[in-house]
C-alpha cells in the first residue's frame, strides 16, 4: 500500500520508511525539512513543505490518490527547548497537526497513525505504565502530545477519521544498513550524548539528576530500537482496522517499547561492555522539564498488534555506534 510519513526525512521517520518499503509498502515522504536532512528522503516521492498546507495537501493526495494512510511524525521534539520555546511548539505540534487531521478528512484520508510519546505519563510506582496509567505530561512538549492524543479521540467520534496512537517510549540504534541515524549536530537526547563522550567530541557524558526514586537515583527509561520501533508501524498500517475492530473503537492508543527499565547509570554500563572502554561522565541537577520516566507494559501491543520487540538493548547501541561512525560519509559531519 501507499503511506504517507510526515516527518519522514527525520531520524525515526525516515527508518520507517525504509521498514515500509522493506515490507513491499510505498512511502510518500512530506516534510519541511526545518530539522531533518534532504539526504534521508533519499530516492523516495517526497514533497517538502508544511502540514498545515491545506493546499500542498491536496496537490499530494491527488499526485497519490491510493495513499491509504498516514503516520503524523512531523514535529518539535526537543524537551528543554519546549520549555524555552513554548509557543513553537504548541503552533507546530498542536495547530498545525489540527489543520492537517481537518484536511486529510475532507480529502478522504481518514486513518492516522500518530506518534506520541511515554512523556505523557505521570510517574507510578514501580514505573511501568499501560496505557490506563495516569497522565501528567511535565513540559510543553509533552503536553503537545498529550493534546494532539484527545484531537484525535474528539475528532473520531465527530467525523470520519480514524487513528491508532503509539506512544513510543526511548528510541535509539539506526536502521540495519546505517542509511540513517540521529542527525543533530549535538543530539540532546541521553545516547546521543554518550556517544559523543565516548568518541570524544565532547569531554563528558552528563548524567542529569542523580535523586530520584529509582534503584540507582538516576532517570528510568525503556530504549527500543529505533528498527523495532519502526515494524511496529509497519504492523500498525497493515493491521490499521483490524486494530480498531479487535479493541471495538474508532480511536486506540498503544505503548511501543522492550517493557525494560533501564536507568542512566545501567546504560552506562552497558554502553561502556558494547564500546569496550570507559567513558567520562559528570553528575547535574535535572533538565528543565525532565521526569523520573517509565517503562512500557506492551501486552496490548502484542495482544491487538502482533508485535514485539525483537532487538537487544546491546543491539541498538552497536548500531548507534556505528552510525556515529558513519554520519560523515552520509552527511557530511561528524
Amino acid at each position: 500500500m501507499k503511506v504517507l510519513v510526515t516527518g519522514g526525512a527525520g531520524y525515526i521517520g525516515s527508518t520507517t520508511a525504509k521498514a515500509l518499503e522493506v515490507a513491499g509498502h510505498t512511502p510518500v515522504i512530506l516534510d519541511s525539512l526545518l530539522t531533518g536532512p534532504r539526504a534521508f528522503v533519499r530516492d523516495r516521492a517526497f514533497c517538502e513543505g508544511d502540514i498545515a498546507d491545506r493546499d500542498l495537501l491536496g496537490r499530494v493526495v491527488a499526485e497519490h490518490p491510493d495513499i491509504n494512510c498516514t503516520i503524523h511524525m512531523a514535529a518539535r521534539i526537543v524537551v528543554p527547548e519546549s520549555v524555552a520555546e513554548p509557543y513553537s511548539y504548541y503552533r507546530d505540534n498542536v495547530a498545525k497537526s489540527l489543520e492537517m487531521f481537518d484536511e486529510l478528512v475532507r480529502l478522504g484520508k481518514p486513518r492516522v497513525l500518530f506518534s506520541s510519546s511515554a512523556s505523557v505519563y505521570a510517574q507510578v510506582e514501580g514505573f511501568e505504565v499501560t496505557e490506563e496509567s495516569p497522565l501528567e505530561p511535565h513540559s510543553p512538549y509533552a503536553r503537545t502530545k498529550h493534546m494532539m492524543e484527545q484531537v484525535l479521540q474528539d475528532m473520531a467520534v465527530a467525523t470520519d477519521l480514524r487513528a491508532v496512537i503509539l506512544r513510543y517510549f526511548n528510541p535509539i540504534g539506526s536502521d540495519p544498513e546505517l542509511e540513517s541515524g540521529v542527525y543533530a549536530r549535538e543530539p540532546s537526547h541521553v545516547l546521543g550524548q554518550l556517544t559523543m563522550a565516548a568518541l570524544g567530541q565532547i569531554d563528558a557524558f552528563t548524567i542529569t539528576g542523580t535523586e530520584h526514586p529509582t534503584r540507582d537515583g538516576t532517570g528510568i527509561r525503556d530504549y527500543v530500537h529505533v528498527w523495532d520501533l519502526a515494524q511496529a508501524h509497519v504492523a500498525a498500517v497493515e493491521a490499521f482496522d483490524d486494530v480498531l475492530h479487535r479493541v471495538d473503537d474508532i480511536c486506540t492508543v498503544l505503548n511501543v517499547g522492550t517493557g525494560q527499565g533501564v536507568t542512566v547509570r545501567e546504560l552506562v554500563a552497558t554502553f561502556e561492555e558494547v564500546f569496550g572502554h570507559p567513558v567520562p561522565t559528570r553528575e547535574a541537577p535535572p533538565r528543565p522539564g525532565d521526569a523520573v520516566g517509565a517503562f512500557a507494559n506492551v501486552d496490548k501491543a502484542r495482544d491487538v498488534l502482533g508485535w514485539s520487540s525483537a532487538l537487544t538493548l546491546r543491539d541498538a547501541i552497536e548500531s548507534a555506534l556505528a552510525w556515529a561512525r558513519r554520519r560523515h560519509d552520509v552527511l557530511g559531519y561528524p
